[in-house]
This record gives structure tokens, sequence and C-alpha cells, in this order.
């Protein structure tokens, strides 16, 4: 079942300048996927992407100057982008949670652990005090806390970076979300923890069905971890498709780049860099954004670009994806 459907979507900031001049940074340009209950999907990037932004897109966690411009975001048939804040207030939290990267930050410091989940689950549930405190332990043995009655009156200060992680989990999975969506959720954990963390949530998307969202710079991590993978570059989804198929051949230039800078290339002397800088969002060329990076590019890519169908769940956004290993580099057709 479709649980999440994203089409078309346009978000843009919008400004002024000192002498009173609208600038619009175009930040997401065309941003479509879909997303089924069970599975997860991984979304990859550089900084600057539109990863985390997708992500406040779907939700509705915009702030000015950011807005968004065109596109559709259905949760469940819902149109979220025209839905009443009061209405999509009560879906976060309890139909879609998000986990952030910094755990500390999403924790009230002035809060003990157990009475900051007792909170979340009464402004959802609106039930009672013993049933929430019930819930907030269940949900802490559920993410791997140990003794649950002796954490939840810990302050977050005392807890672990792992910990805190497992509690904002905790925190997430209170309320019985059908989207779970993870910006960064492993970002300076150590090695060790941040597999924990990850297996931890891989047998709770799975025990709980839900469909996850996982936002990271880590390429190992979804190699691992997801189903499906949607590889961003300027605001656009350049690649996408299931994660065993996309890894073992890449056909966007960009995501072939990408992969190729991972450590394990490095090791195998198979490495591939991709230079130069992200793509100005107030002045994107025409045509493909990766244009001025790409060893590949000619003039057709500064016009619009297909996004075509290489098998029936993978898609590039690309003139050439398919092609690349026929075609020749700047380089050598100079």
């Amino acid at each position: 079942m479709t649980l999440l459907e994203v089409e078309d979507l346009h978000t843009h900031f919008i400004s002024r300048d000192i002498d009173n001049r609208v600038r619009i940074a175009k930040a997401l340009n065309g941003v479509s996927f879909s997303l089924q209950a069970g599975r997860i999907l991984g979304i990859v990037g550089e900084t600057g992407a539109g990863k985390s932004l997708t992500a406040q897109s779907v939700v509705g966690l915009l702030r000015p100057p950011a807005r968004i411009v065109a596109g559709s975001v259905r949760f469940e048939g819902r149109e979220l982008t025209t839905m009443p804040p009061e209405d999509l207030n009560r879906i976060r939290g309890a139909e879609i949670a998000m986990v952030v990267q910094n755990p500390r930050t999403s924790l009230d410091p002035l809060t003990r652990v157990g009475d900051q989940l007792v909170r979340l689950h009464q402004i959802h549930s609106g039930g009672s005090l013993e049933m929430s405190r019930k819930r907030a332990l269940e949900m802490m043995e559920a993410v791997g806390i140990p003794a649950p009655e002796s954490r939840a009156k810990s302050w977050p200060h005392e807890l672990s970076g792992g910990m805190a992680q497992r509690v904002l989990l905790a925190m997430a999975l209170m309320n019985g979300p059908k989207l779970l969506i993870a910006d960064e959720p492993t970002t300076g954990l150590d090695v060790t923890v941040q597999a924990q963390i990850l297996d931890l949530l891989r047998d709770l998307v799975a025990r709980f069905n839900m469909a996850t969202m996982i936002i990271t710079h880590d390429l190992g991590v979804v190699a691992h971890f997801c189903d499906d993978i949607a590889v961003m570059f300027g605001g656009s989804i350049v690649e996408s498709g299931p994660v065993a198929d996309v890894f073992a051949a890449p056909v966007h230039p960009y995501t072939r780049n990408l992969i190729g800078a991972t450590p394990e290339q490095f090791q195998k002397g198979r490495a591939r860099t991709l230079g130069g800088q992200p793509p100005d969002l107030y002045n994107l060329p025409p045509g493909c954004a990766l244009q001025s990076r790409c060893e590949f590019a000619t003039e057709l890519c500064r016009t619009p670009v297909p996004n075509k169908e290489i098998a029936p769940t993978h898609f590039a956004l690309c003139h050439f994806a398919g092609t690349l290993d026929e075609m020749k580099p700047k380089e050598a057709r100079a």
C-alpha cells in the first residue's frame, strides 16, 4: 500500500535584497517519489542538495522565506500542502514522526525523560496519565533501553549519545506513527553505536510496518539499511530505484561519481571524484543543473531533461542515462 506520494514538489526561498528586488532560490525543483508501508527509502546527496528540505516540505515544517510554490504531498490520499494547520498538527507526532540528527536539541533539558514521553502521548492520545506512563515504559523497552523505570527518571544531560537517540526513537514511536522520517539519525555517534541504532531502527520498521524515509550522507547506511534510494542534486532527484539495482549499475553521472568516491572504491583503486561546487540556486542553468561539473555534458544538456525509465522502478534524470559507457568524456572529445 502506498502511504506517501510526493509529486512535482517545488519549494523556493523567496526574499528581497538590499535594493528591495525579489530573489528566488529554487531549492526543490520537481521532486517526485512514493513510499509504501514497511519500505525504507534512503535520500542521499551532497550538502545543499535538498534532502532535509524535502523532509521539511513533506511534514509542513518550513520557515519563511521558504514556501511550497507547486506540487503535491499526499499522505494516505490526504493532501498535506493545503491542509489547515490545526489538522496538520494532529497528524504530525501521531501519524508522522520525525527523528533528527542531534537528539539533545530535541529533548527538553529541564524535563525528565519519562515526563517528556508521557507529555507527548497525552497531547495526541488524550488518555489518562497512568495509560501514558505505561505506554512510555513500553516504548523505552521496545527501543532497547535497559531498566526503563529507572531511566525514565533521568535528565537528558545524563544520557550518552546513543541512549539519547534511543529516547528520541521512543518518542517518535509513542503514538504509533505510520511514517517515520529520520534525518541523519546516527551522525555524531561512534561506529558501534551507529550500527546498533540502525539495526534497532530496521527491526522497529519491520515490527510496526512503518514507511520510513532516512536522510543521510553515508552511502554505507543506505546500502545495508534501505530498500530504495533517491539521489538528490540541485534540488532534484536525479536517480532513484531499488538499492541493489542503483548500486550495481548507476546510470546518472552524479550517482556514478558519488558511489565512486566511497572509501571502498579508493581502496580498490577505482575511485571517481566530482569536482566543482553545488549549483547556484538563485541562478540555475537551463536544463541539467550538473552540466558544469559533468564530464559527459553536451549542448543537449541545456535543454529540458527527461526522467528516463531504466527499469520499471529505476529512473534517472539525464539525457544519456544508460548510455554513459558508450560516451567519451569531455577531455577525450576535445
